[in-house]
Order: structure tokens, then sequence, then C-alpha cells
């Protein structure tokens, strides 16, 4: 204060008698008549309005210089990935993926190009992409397709998409959708591309294959073992319910692999791209029907079918118990052909199925009566067509089909 008051040529009387004042806490230093201290608080108080301007105004500049900056880095990024094909980098703002979401996104630019490429994108094309994360395909995809109308749930990386695509000339081809894919209707398109969490692969394969668009192919970046599952064949290991049910709607080829390590942060598995093709004509068979046919077949599915269909449990559902017992048990989804469901019910039931006795008959018990004629009438189905001995996993489209047809003309259906 004193350097400021000589600086005003206040002299130092004067200043020390004002020190003296607020030393003793009191107000009279606001009474003091002396014009030059007047003139000097009011200097400190522009001084200080100034400051407080010059400093907001530099802090505004600054963080415009800044934000264009990072602009024009992004732009020289993207012209220089675009002309090299480098691999692509992470975005320039980094998003926390939550693994509890599943969220792993694809970050080399190689795999990118080769998924767009064997999909066989077209120009005229509108492409599904699910899940589309911070853009690093929905890119790639813009370059190629008519339009792209991309489906995310986290709105962190909806709004990272919309800038990223904001600093290319494909902004007009792009429409984002801020929503859950399992609960909404899905909108008309030529060719889905997915890169999805593993856990809703099952009910989102068999919602694409309800789905009533009629669409080309859809393109899944899938868990290598589902995948596997998908296009495995009769006699295979891996045969299941979700094999037979998939390929009665589709045909499903493997376009490529990708390694765990193209993906930020890396699954703890190896991942496989499908293309799955949905069938020009729909299947000869009541779709509710045939879900409830195979549940059974593969109810046991290390037992041979004439002891499948000797359990009194599962003759109890051919006799008018079957639509409440799978009714409700699946959602429309499509959860139902989950095989990790099979697999969990065939291991909660291997120390009890021995145990199982068959249908026997009790003295003036007609329910009895009817079960032991609705399993003669089965065995008979069975054992006509060579199926008696033969387990689930070994039949392959055809046999199924056929059996179903052998079980209708006995008058034995599963609905």
């Amino acid at each position: 204060m004193r350097v400021l008051c000589s600086r005003l040529g206040i002299c130092g009387a004067v200043v020390e008698n004002l020190l003296h004042q607020l030393r003793d806490g009191g107000n009279n230093c606001l009474r003091v008549s002396n014009p030059k201290l007047w003139a000097w608080f009011g200097s400190m108080s522009r001084i200080k309005e100034s400051c407080n301007s010059k400093a907001e105004a530099w802090l505004a500049s600054n963080l415009e210089e800044e934000e264009m900056r990072r602009i024009n880095r992004e732009n020289e990024l993207f012209m220089l990935r675009a002309s090299k094909g480098d691999s692509a980098l992470p975005p320039a703002m980094p998003i926390e993926c939550r693994k509890g979401k599943g969220q792993h996104l694809l970050k080399n630019a190689h795999i990118a190009d080769s998924i767009v490429e064997k999909a066989g994108v077209r120009n005229t094309d509108t492409v599904l992409e699910i899940g589309p994360g911070t853009g690093n395909l929905t890119l790639k995809l813009l370059e190629v397709a008519q339009k792209v109308i991309a489906v995310e749930v986290d709105s962190r990386m909806v709004e990272e998409l919309q800038r990223r695509v904001q600093l290319t000339d494909y902004a007009h081809k792009l429409e984002v959708i801020r929503a859950d894919i399992m609960r909404m209707e899905l909108p008309k398109f030529d060719m889905c591309v997915a890169n999805i969490p593993y856990k809703i692969s099952s009910p989102l394969t068999f919602k694409l294959l309800g789905c009533t668009s009629n669409y080309r192919a859809a393109v899944m970046m899938l868990q290598r073992e589902f995948a596997r599952r998908l296009i495995a064949s009769a006699g295979d290991p891996l045969f299941c319910r979700l094999s037979v049910n998939t390929q009665l709607l589709a045909r499903v080829s493997i376009l490529m692999e990708v390694s765990k390590a193209n993906f930020s942060p890396p699954p703890k598995v190896d991942s496989t791209v499908v293309c799955i093709t949905p069938h020009s004509s729909p299947p000869p068979v009541d779709l509710e029907e045939w879900n409830n046919f195979i549940r059974i077949c593969f109810s046991r599915k290390n037992k041979t079918l004439g002891a499948i269909f000797r359990q009194k449990h599962i003759l109890s559902l051919l006799g008018g118990q079957l639509s409440q017992e799978f009714s409700g048990s699946d959602s429309e989804c499509g959860d139902s052909m989950n095989d990790e469901m099979d697999d969990a019910y065939s291991m909660c039931n291997s120390s009890v199925e021995d145990q199982e006795t068959e249908v026997g008959i009790t003295q003036g018990d007609s329910s009895q009566e009817d079960l032991l004629k609705l399993k003669e009438k089965a065995i008979h189905v069975l054992s006509n067509g060579g199926y008696e001995n033969r387990r689930s996993v070994k039949l392959t489209q055809g046999e199924f089909l056929k059996l179903l047809k052998s079980f209708h003309e006995a008058g034995i259906y599963f609905r």
C-alpha cells in the first residue's frame, strides 16, 4: 500500500494514519477527506475491473485457439488416414468403455476396411449399424453406402460419433438413433452391420431373422465360439438348438477372424465376423411349434430320442401342457434360442434324468392310460423312421423336418 500511495503522490503521514485506522478495525478510513485517497480508491477499483475483463478475454481467446488447433489436428489425422490407410488411432477425445456393458471399440482401420469390403456394401444401400461406438467403422461405411442409420444406446458414444462425422463430408449421410436396439422397432434397411456386446448376440440374431424388412444380409461381429455354433452341422460337438434354429431361417458363413488385440479395451476372447443371409422363402413350418419341438429334442442332448419321448414329463407336455410350459419362458427377442440355456438345463438335470421313470398304468387312472397311448404312438413314429436310437446332435435339418412331419401324420403336435 505504501508503494502504491507513493506512486499516487500521497504523503507518508497520511498513509501511516490510514494504516493505523485500519489496524484499529474502525471505519474512520471511509471518512478521510483527503481527495488523493478517494482518487486512489477509485483508481484501484478501475484497475481491478480492467484486470478481470482482460483475464476473461485472454481465457476465451486461448480456449478458442485450442479448439481450432484440436479441429485442425483431427482434420489432418483424417486426411492422413484417408490417403495412407494407416491404422485407426483412438478418438481425439478418449471415452472410457464400460466393461459391464460389453463395450469394446474396434481400433484397427484395416479390419474395418475388410469388413466393409467383404460385406459387399453398395453405393445404393441403406446400412443399419448397431453399436457404432465412436465411429471407427461408421466412417468406413459412410464412404461407400448411400446412408447409414447408426443405433447407439450410450449418449457419450452418440456425442463423439456426431462430432467426428461433422469433420467429414459425409455428415448428411448419417442418421443417429439413441436407443436400445432390443427395445425398438427396426427401420427399413438393405444391410446390417453390428459390433455388439456378446451378451445380446442370440436375441439380436433372432430379432434380425424375424424382421419384416427385406434386407440382403447381416454382418455381425460375434464371439468366436458363438459363431462356431451358428455354423455347426450335425455331428459337430458344437451342434445345438441354436444351430438348428438359425440354419432353418438363414445361411451363415464366416467372413474373417478378428483377434482381441484389435479392440480397445481388448475382450477376453477372440471374435469372428459372420454373414447371415436370410432364406428367400419362409420355412415350411410353424415357428412356434418348431421351437417347442426342437426344445424337447435337445432337452437331453446326450440321450436318444426314444429315451426322451419315454419320459413322463415330456409326455405330459405333449398331452396338453406344452403351451403353458413354454409360454412366457422365452422372450420375444429370441432368448429361447440361446444354447447356454440348453447346456444349463442339461447340466442341472443330469443328476436326476436317470431317476425319471417311464409312464406306467395305475388302475382307474385315465390320465395315465392316455399318456401310455401317447407314448406308444410317439415311440411308433420314432421306430418307423429309424430315430428311436438316434441322438438329436446327430440329426440334420432335413431329418428334423421329416420327423416333425411324421409326428403330424400320427396326430402329435407341439403347439
